[in-house]
């Protein structure tokens, strides 16, 4: 079996020039078999373990086919990690696994704001699973390998590196979706909801979007964000988020108040809006208040404010800090949860 870190040693052993070797007539062309032969091990191991956790993802209506993506079963007893976009809230969809097998799964619940879906197959069989990872370990460089059923060729490989973290892409409801990775490992539709996987084997993303027209430009939601999102819907159907009742945007903070508060960051939220009866409107925020911290956290803008808005300050006071008319004041506040109604019009 071949980890990161074997591979990594493989690679550097395969490629090492030394004075020994440099010179004149050095045999170059073993060592790059060294390396090609490590890299496709790799890979293959990473297939071998993870592809029969992989599974296509249809969405019928009426008998007819509504949509069909990719998914990846997460846990023996059949919980499946697939897109929102791919289930376009459905209640069902029918699973085809690597060997063929037709299974039906319930659709617990899916998140729009993370594009992210948890499915349930209610088959009561052991089924293969692959590992969520810690995408706070990713570094830029290191190999990524995509698996899903790309316009309807199921089971297919793709691979390339992870090209760089903690991008912002925009959902259809209009929040921002933080920390997506961007890869070059190749994608194109029906690679939807499919994992991108680390040479460990782990489940490093859920593969989201491409950009149109663009090559090697692709993007998947990390899985720490998964991992959250596959929590909150086990628990509770939805994916709770704190709401406190205003609409905002991102504004700079003047560079002369900012060095005079000894703040660090180059903006914040700028209240646009207070609805009326809001926690917002309880805690005494005004329009033109800019929010720069909430309960101790630096507020870089809208899509931190929508970031650290999160099940946790549910039904919790909690500080929040603005500047109002160049002066800092911190008011203390009771988010309350967020409902769907207004959810893509506010910050929060």
């Amino acid at each position: 079996m071949f980890d990161e870190a074997s591979l990594n040693a493989s690679l550097a052993y395969a490629l090492d020039v030394s004075s020994e070797s440099s010179g004149p007539g050095a045999p170059s062309a073993i060592d790059d078999g060294e390396a090609l032969d490590a890299y496709s091990r790799a890979v293959s191991d990473v297939v071998e373990r993870v592809g029969p956790s992989v599974v296509r993802v249809d969405i019928k209506r009426g008998g007819a086919n509504a949509g069909s993506g990719s998914g990846v079963i997460v846990s023996p007893d059949g919980f499946v990690l697939t897109n929102s976009h791919v289930v376009q809230g459905a209640r069902g969809a029918e699973i085809t696994t690597l060997e063929g097998r037709e299974l039906h799964a319930r659709v617990l619940g899916d998140d729009p704001d993370t594009d992210l879906a948890l499915l349930r197959i209610d088959d009561g069989a052991t089924l293969p699973s692959a590992k969520l990872g810690d995408s706070s370990k990713l570094k830029r460089g290191q190999i990524a390998i995509a698996i899903g059923n790309p316009l309807g060729f199921d089971a297919s490989v793709t691979a390339g590196v992870v090209s760089a973290l903690g991008r912002s892409l925009r959902a259809k409801s209009g929040r921002m979706i933080e920390d997506v990775i961007q890869t070059d490992a190749a994608l194109n539709p029906g690679n939807s909801g499919g994992p991108l996987v680390s040479s460990r084997g782990e489940v490093i993303g859920i593969n989201t979007a491409i950009i149109m027209g663009a090559q090697g430009i692709c993007f998947a939601v990390a899985s720490n964000t998964a991992n959250l999102v596959l929590g909150e819907i086990a628990r509770h159907g939805r994916v709770r988020r704190a709401y406190i009742g205003v609409g905002a945007g991102t504004f700079p903070i003047p560079r002369r108040i900012a060095l005079r508060l000894g703040l660090e960051q180059a903006n914040g939220a700028r209240v646009l809006q207070v609805e009326q009866g809001s926690p917002a409107d309880h805690a005494g925020l005004l329009s033109g208040d800019l929010i720069v911290a909430l309960d101790g956290k630096r507020v870089n803008g809208v899509a931190e404010l929508l970031r650290l808005l999160d099940a946790d300050k549910i039904s919790r006071t909690v500080s929040i800090d603005v500047i109002r008319r160049s002066e800092p004041l911190r008011f203390w506040i009771g988010p309350t949860e967020r409902g769907a109604a207004g959810a893509s019009r506010r910050a929060g």
